[in-house]
């Protein structure tokens, strides 16, 4: 497996998310996240896109930040927001995501981000196990879900100790 930076319009990121939405929509019963999301909000330095292939090549799992700082929908000077982490059923179990979560959370550190945050929902309990093994901690709702009963925000701060 490796892990290389890619456009959230890239080809591969977009098979990823195509399958990703269709996940939440099994799990939720929805359409999907329908957050708005940009291409330009995954460039560095204000952000990054990770996709993480198999020995054949194939795209197998995902994840990005973007920054972002205060404003009306609930966020921090400093936040380096989660988005489109995702690892496809099949390549699920080997730390693909633990693997992403890291790197992403070391690129934010480097840009001067101060604190990663994510949103997820009730029905993800893999992804909430993950954060949480990973330091994160529940916090105040942010985003584009904040007033949506089945959404759960996390947070870790981004300093070296």
């Amino acid at each position: 497996m490796h892990i290389q930076p890619r456009s959230f319009d890239h080809p591969d990121a977009v098979k990823l998310n195509d399958e990703v939405q269709l996940e939440y929509a099994e799990r939720y019963g929805d359409e999907g996240d329908v957050t708005p999301l940009d291409p330009s909000m995954f460039r560095p330095p204000n952000g990054l896109y990770l996709l993480a292939y198999d020995e054949s090549d194939a795209p197998v799992a995902t994840g990005g930040w973007r920054a972002q700082d205060r404003n009306g929908e609930g966020y921090s000077d400093g936040d380096a927001e989660l988005k489109r982490m995702f690892v496809i059923r099949e390549s699920r179990g080997q730390g693909l995501a633990r693997r992403i979560l890291s790197a992403l959370e070391a690129d934010a550190r480097a840009a001067g981000r101060t604190r990663m945050v994510l949103e997820t929902g009730n029905q993800q309990p893999e992804a909430v196990a993950l954060y949480v093994s990973s330091g994160y901690a529940p916090c105040e709702k942010f985003g584009y879900y904040r007033t949506y009963e089945n959404s759960l925000c996390f947070a870790k701060p981004l300093q070296e100790s």
